[in-house]
């Protein structure tokens, strides 16, 4: 998985006119949990850019005052107007413990359902998965190519030996839904047999 670098500053005072006066000087205020104890840190707005603003999923650097701490992203707070940040909780990973994180999927291939005139329905875009920490993905990839008009693609078709699905076997990623200009590709079949069989009928007569 790829990794992010943030410098950001520890903060000594957390209470609310702090916390403000941060936002105010352009920077975002930030907890690390998951060690002995909270870390409170800000950064600046743009430091975040490539973390919060991809489709993929990434681990982050953090340093503050020399150290280094390896985190994933576990919660963010927007502004419901404005969209800014306003608050980032990061929870601290180690290589030898396994760590849960909600990776996004990516579609790949043509479906021959979707071919035929059938929907994708992607019911599933994101996933949940354990792993340790080098082994977690950027993204899942799930190949559709083979999906006919009614069939389902389960999470079980995405086993990886280097991470775990958190989810029901049963789970849908995706499904091809049938449309009113869909050709099912079972009538197109029956269709064939039914004029193979048609000449052999009339000659047993």
């Amino acid at each position: 998985m790829k990794s992010i670098s943030i410098k950001g500053s520890k903060r000594e005072s957390v209470g609310k006119k702090a916390t403000k006066a941060l936002r105010n000087a352009g920077q975002v205020p930030c907890v690390i949990y998951g060690g002995d104890q909270p870390m409170h840190f800000s950064a600046g707005e743009l430091a975040f850019k490539g973390l919060v603003y991809t489709p993929d999923a990434h681990t982050v650097e953090i340093e503050l005052e020399g150290a280094t701490y390896r985190a994933i992203l576990q919660d963010i707070q927007f502004h419901p107007v404005t969209d800014r940040i306003l608050h980032i909780d990061f929870y601290q990973i180690f290589d030898d413990k396994e760590v849960t994180m909600i990776i996004p999927v990516k579609f790949v291939g043509s479906s021959k359902g979707v071919l035929n005139g059938g929907v994708l329905r992607k019911n599933n875009r994101k996933l949940r998965v354990k792993a340790l920490p080098d082994n977690l993905p950027d993204f899942i990839e799930a190949d559709i190519t083979e999906l006919k008009i009614g069939n389902k693609l389960y999470v079980t078709a995405l086993e990886n030996d280097d991470y775990t699905f958190m989810h029901p076997d049963n789970t849908v990623v995706c499904q091809v839904r049938t449309s009113r200009n869909a050709v099912a590709e079972d009538e197109e079949e029956d269709e064939d047999e039914a004029t193979e069989a048609a000449p052999a009928e009339a000659a047993a007569e």
